[in-house]
């Protein structure tokens, strides 16, 4: 087979399945890729999009393809060349080059952003840019990390917070166990366990869905459960946490042993420490998992800053805080007046988050524009994340400036953080909150959870109908808004940020459906159109 020469200067992009193919074809041509690495299973993804990159030559993949797959690419596409991952392997056995290490200021990847408010950003990492970011997380974390760690790994590599931990668990000589977010619990599989429980991680990274999806698992459990079962259960949890807030860890493992064992062998009995990262946890979230399972412990960045701004260490653990500057950055906050955020702020400076540093990019991919519009001259990393700075020097990210939305009384709002609270609400998979700027309050758009509605309609008395039928249900609608109006009473939120109405969607929002990026984030433009006749219909308009 003539495989045709791999260049140092060649661009690779690799797929995942988490990517759609439109976001897929649109980092391929701007990246002129002529090589692209996948899996046997996503070879048909690759068929539908080869035909419309004109530079890609070959595609290499691992694992198994089924035949007829590999017969339809070739026969869809063939100039092209399909090597397997064994083939490519025998190929640098047979020719043999000269190590080269590269130049800290060489690039080492193009990282495309997930696309949250358009085409994704193709960021430019130097191997400077990683080796910093790196360093900076070993030296927040390395004394927590010992013999005998091992990481789930789950999350694709295109998604940076996964490629950072990775490396970093590379560099400790931690273990990694690879597993899938479709197999991730028991709950998603059949006749064996899922990966969590297979794999006995002692440490675990995810983004705040995954972490939701864990703690609403464990809620069903307890339900489940009989009247006293459920009492001592959430007595426990309410006395754990009273003792945590007070630093009295010395009388928290008596209802680790007697009540949380249970909960902490769900996820294999040796979780020691969790990381949330890519986007906001809500704090009900955060403290339930942390009182029930183990400390879940915030990290903040972006692509740009090779994932990584501020860690939050156990040692300086609290609430609602994405921790202090990784040594490889300078932080400052930076006036938003139009929204009422000061760095001069008393007590607490507030403002948009601004990062500086070896870690960050010089710009993006042939995008001159953007890479203006979010660097300064003096190489300082414009967020557009609204932070806070706290006494002992740790920050809490609190607003999105883009997301902020003024209604019709001029008070402003901020969706990311509504989302991230409303989200905890037990009814919901998924949510998108959207605010009319002529309206007194905002609406969400919800992907309901079937087993909650079932529930619920059980105890309306509302039988015969299906999951979709029964979140068209006027009772059960009315149901999951006080259920959510509950969520913000308990968070503390403002009259102003009370939902007024919300829709109820049965079928999942998916990167594939267009509707989410391929780091699992709300494609809110997209989402808003697709519904833009139910947001009318919930206004009243």
């Amino acid at each position: 087979m003539a495989h045709g020469a791999f260049t140092q200067s060649a661009i690779i992009v690799t797929v995942y399945d988490t990517l759609g193919e439109e976001g897929l074809l649109h980092s391929m041509n701007e990246a002129e890729v002529a090589t692209a690495y996948t899996n046997a299973d996503l070879l048909n993804t690759m068929k539908n999009v080869a035909g419309r990159c004109a530079t890609l030559k070959r595609i290499v993949y691992d694992g198994d393809a089924k035949p007829a797959d590999v017969i339809a690419l070739q026969e869809a596409h063939p100039h092209l060349t399909l090597i397997t991952l064994e083939e490519l392997k025998q190929l640098g056995v047979d020719h043999p080059v000269e190590h080269n290490p590269p130049a800290a200021d060489e690039l080492s990847c193009i990282m495309y952003t997930s696309g949250s408010t358009g085409n994704p950003k193709g960021v430019l990492l130097t191997h400077g840019n990683l080796v910093a970011a790196f360093g900076g997380v070993n030296k927040m974390l390395d004394k927590y990390v010992g013999e005998g760690d091992v990481l789930l790994a789950y999350l694709p590599l295109a998604h940076v917070l996964e490629f950072l931990v990775e490396n970093v668990c590379l560099f400790w000589g931690v273990a990694l166990g690879y597993g899938t977010i479709r197999t991730l619990t028991d709950a998603s599989v059949r006749e064996c366990q899922g990966d969590i429980k297979e794999l006995r991680p002692t440490l675990m990274t995810g983004v705040p869905a995954v972490w939701e999806t864990i703690r609403k698992g464990v809620l069903a459990q307890v339900n489940q459960g009989s009247p006293l079962v459920q009492k001592i259960f959430y007595a426990a949890l309410n006395a754990k946490s009273w003792c945590q807030d007070r630093k009295l860890s010395a009388l928290t493992g008596v209802f680790d042993t007697i009540v949380f064992n249970k909960v902490r062998q769900q996820t294999g009995g040796r979780l020691r420490y969790a990381l949330s990262g890519g986007a906001p946890i809500s704090e009900e979230t955060q403290r339930f998992l942390t009182t029930a399972l183990c400390p879940i412990l915030q990290a903040y960045g972006m692509t740009e800053s090779c994932g990584m701004c501020a860690i939050l260490t156990p040692d300086a653990f609290s609430y609602n805080r994405v921790g202090s500057p990784v040594p490889c950055t300078e932080v400052k906050l930076v006036d938003v007046p139009e929204a009422g955020y000061f760095s001069t702020d008393s007590p607490r400076p507030r403002g948009e988050v601004c990062i500086r540093g070896p870690s960050i990019t010089s710009g993006y991919f042939k995008n001159a524009e953007e890479t203006a519009a979010t660097l300064t001259s003096d190489n300082w990393l414009m967020t557009g994340d609204i932070g806070e700075w706290h006494p002992d020097g740790t920050l809490s990210i609190i607003d999105r400036k883009k997301n902020l939305v003024k209604l019709s009384h001029g008070e402003y709002i901020a969706l990311e953080k509504l989302e991230s609270v409303y989200k905890s609400t037990a009814f919901c998979n998924n949510i998108c909150v959207y605010a009319d700027a002529m309206q007194n309050k905002p609406i969400a758009l919800i992907v309901a959870s079937e087993p909650r509605v079932m529930e619920l309609a059980k105890a309306k008395g509302i039988e015969g109908k299906s999951f979709a039928e029964l979140c068209k249900d006027k009772v059960i609608i009315k149901g999951v808004l006080d259920a959510c109006l509950a969520t913000a009473k308990r968070a503390g939120l403002k009259p102003a940020e009370l939902l007024q109405g919300v829709y109820l969607e049965s079928e999942e929002w998916t990167a594939q459906g267009g509707l989410l990026t391929a780091a699992q984030k709300l494609k809110r433009k997209e989402i808003n159109v697709a519904y833009a006749a139910e947001i009318k219909v919930v206004y009243g308009n």
